[in-house]
């Protein structure tokens, strides 16, 4: 862990005076994603900028790879951040004996009907809980490769489409390391943010103790007084609005600088590609339009380069032994990137 913010907050974005005035359509839509996160809060403490990740990776139609030590609300926080969306969502507990058809679905033999039909997978849902993804084999890592880069499942030639929206959650654990399969670079890219899911502070953890002492069940949500606070439609809408923010040339100027620096980065071993930078462009357009911005700023992709890229950057192996970090590299990178004016 680093101090760099493993994700976003609310004032990172800059005084709201100097956003240009939204649309009324375009302020509900907006005041539907803040109503997420106050209904996330009824069931998770603590956590608000990895439920602010969360939303800006559903924003932009990304996916979010969730690192935690056990015990920190990261399947607790998928599961609120669904039902606050009204979207359904099944979990995945990944395991060193599942099968990728156990992912995707397969085909099944019907005795009465004397045929085989196809059985949907887990993966067929608007969110999918992928827990503890590094505790499988890469073959079934791979399944949901197709799954979320192209939204479908192929199988014995038929392709079938996924929901929208669609958002793959997966989870992992940062100390262990018996019995887990470090996950490819293919399958790391594939996942939109990367979001460290941190201990609460010491006020949090207590709120949390307070809600358990009364009674708070974190297998009833509804108990909880948890609803749902946002339609697909508004979602849908969200998701149009947050891809329509501007982006001047000099900031995307910017972007490409960042991307070259950690290339050139004495640290670094593999610096990000060319769709790294589509998907820091994906998520800053998404967290400037949470912000209430019409275009993105360099303060939205300072704030979005970190969780966008530090699981797309490899190491140099005498880096790695003398203690540095991939935030600490790509926050040097930002310092030493000149900003445009």
């Amino acid at each position: 862990m680093t101090d760099t913010p493993a994700a976003p907050t609310a004032a990172a974005t800059g005084p709201a005076a100097t956003a240009a005035p939204a649309s009324l359509d375009d302020a509900a839509l907006r005041d539907a994603m803040n109503r997420v996160r106050v209904e996330v809060g009824k069931a998770v403490v603590g956590q608000d900028g990895t439920v602010t990740g969360l939303l800006i990776a559903l924003l932009a139609g990304g996916h979010v790879l969730l690192e935690g030590v056990p015990g920190v609300a990261k399947t607790l926080l998928v599961r609120a951040f669904s039902t606050a969306l009204g979207l359904d969502t099944k979990r995945i507990q990944f395991t060193p004996d599942l099968m990728p058809g156990d992912v995707s679905g397969s085909l099944v033999y019907d005795a009465k009907a004397g045929e085989f039909e196809f059985r949907e997978g887990p993966v067929f849902t608007n969110v999918v809980l992928a827990d503890e993804i590094n505790r499988t084999p890469p073959k079934t890592q791979a399944a949901l490769l197709e799954a979320m880069e192209e939204r479908q499942v192929s199988t014995d030639g038929v392709t079938r489409r996924l929901p929208e929206p669609f958002l793959v959650a997966a989870t992992q654990n940062p100390i262990e390391h018996e019995g887990t399969y470090t996950l490819p670079e293919a399958q790391l890219d594939r996942f939109l943010l990367k979001l460290l899911v941190d201990v609460p502070a010491r006020d949090a953890e207590l709120a949390v103790l307070r809600r358990h002492a009364s009674g708070f069940d974190p297998r009833d949500l509804a108990a909880a007084g948890l609803r749902r606070a946002a339609t697909a439609d508004e979602i849908r809408a969200a998701q149009r609005a947050a891809a329509s923010v501007t982006v001047s040339d000099d900031v995307l100027g910017y972007v490409v600088d960042l991307a070259q620096a950690t290339r050139r980065s004495p640290s670094v071993q593999l610096g990000v590609s060319p769709r790294a930078a589509t998907a820091l462009l994906a998520a800053s357009k998404a967290w400037a339009w949470l912000g209430g911005y019409p275009a993105i700023t360099p303060d939205h992709v300072q704030t979005m380069l970190v969780p966008t890229w530090r699981h797309r950057i490899r190491l140099r192996p005498d880096a790695e032994l003398e203690g540095v970090s991939v935030d600490a590299v790509l926050g040097s990178v930002i310092q030493q990137t000149r900003v445009p004016i």
